[in-house]
């Protein structure tokens, strides 16, 4: 983003700031910086998915690490689209179009339409140069339709959307939000009667999140899936680890060229804004609006229940030291492996024994 384009979006938020009595909860302040049309980080032309900083991005997703995650991913995929009695899939929020592209490479002829939810126009205009090959079976929408079948696959898209900042001060809960000051944006705190689902012993000072975009999100999704799966693979946990006192912190946190850091309020628009994803208030989310939990699991446990071993060993190229490299990354505790969680859901009364989910599922952790 340019310097236009940032100053553009700073008295957008400010002046909804202004209009709203001086001042706007964090969630609202996240929307805007990562959606406000034309203006926020992930409305912007730039390219944030990458592998090195070198290319101008700011963070690498699985599929840019290696093919064999959406090789991987798709055996899943194929599993449920023969359940449900489905051929459509649909992915939300599709990046650069790397992961699209490497499920239809595997799943060929299985697939007669693959539909992209995605709400940036740039990123969408990536996404048809990267999937040029296999543009018959495409279609882009901005919103999901009233009903709808198939399967779903969403690759960090929870941790993208807004959150709610809850602050505790060692006797009572305030709401996070943002205001003006000296012509910067400022913390600025309200009382609210929102809690987190844990009731524990948090000390001063806690600050912690509340998903409630992500969950509607899966209502939403619940409400529309007639017949078929869903599978969403992000960074998080459940709630009894996410509430713990001792992430006193919370999970928020900036992306910006591989770098990290937990200041939202500098330089809007021109990084990436995240909060890990409370998978049990999704999970109930989804089974409250009518889904069926099919598993929870590592991302690491996922892949190998899925075969990315054999498709490592048994490649065109043999064994290649940097695709196992990065396989590597996609497996180990200390990378991804294990921070990153999926969480399967099937709609349409349908329950059927998930592959990924076969060996070490958690589910009941949630």
């Amino acid at each position: 983003m340019d310097a236009h384009d940032a100053s553009a979006l700073t008295r957008l938020i400010a002046a909804e700031i202004a209009a709203q009595g001086g001042w706007i909860g964090f969630e609202r302040f996240m929307e805007l910086a990562l959606y406000a049309p034309g203006l926020g980080y992930y409305a912007r032309g730039d390219r944030q998915f990458g592998l090195m900083p070198a290319s101008g991005s700011d963070f690498v997703t699985a599929p840019q690490l290696s093919p064999l995650f959406g090789a991987t991913l798709a055996r899943q995929v194929a599993q449920a689209l023969d359940a449900t009695g489905t051929d459509e899939v649909w992915e939300f929020g599709a990046g650069s179009g790397a992961l699209a592209a490497q499920l239809l490479a595997a799943l060929g002829d299985r697939v007669r339409r693959y539909t992209i939810v995605e709400l940036s126009a740039p990123l969408r205009e990536r996404q048809r140069q990267t999937l040029a090959a296999h543009e018959a079976r495409l279609r882009w929408l901005s919103a999901l339709p009233p009903r709808f079948s198939g399967v779903v696959v969403g690759n960090e898209v929870l941790d993208a959307m807004p959150v709610m900042l809850l602050h505790h001060d060692g006797g009572q809960w305030w709401e996070r939000g943002v205001g003006v000051q000296g012509g910067r944006f400022q913390w600025h705190d309200r009382p609210t009667l929102a809690r987190p689902p844990v009731d524990a012993a948090y000390v001063p000072g806690t600050v912690t999140e509340l998903g409630r975009h992500g969950t509607g999100f899966v209502r939403t999704l619940a409400a529309g899936l007639e017949r078929g799966a869903a599978f969403f693979i992000d960074y998080g946990f459940p709630e009894a680890e996410y509430y713990h006192p001792q992430r006193h912190g919370g999970t928020l946190m900036c992306h910006r060229a591989h770098r990290a850091d937990t200041d939202p309020l500098v330089d809007v628009g021109d990084k990436d804004i995240t909060a890990h994803v409370d998978f049990s208030a999704v999970a109930l989310a989804g089974q409250d609006a009518g889904l069926t939990v099919l598993g929870y699991t590592s991302q690491a446990r996922f892949l190998l229940n899925c075969g990315l071993l054999e498709g490592l060993l048994n490649g065109p190229q043999g064994v290649d030291l940097r695709i196992t490299s990065h396989a590597h990354k996609l497996l180990a505790e200390h990378e991804m492996g294990e921070l990153f969680k999926v969480i399967g859901f099937a709609a349409g009364g349908l329950e059927f024994e998930a592959m990924g989910f076969a060996v070490g599922d958690r589910t009941h952790t949630l």
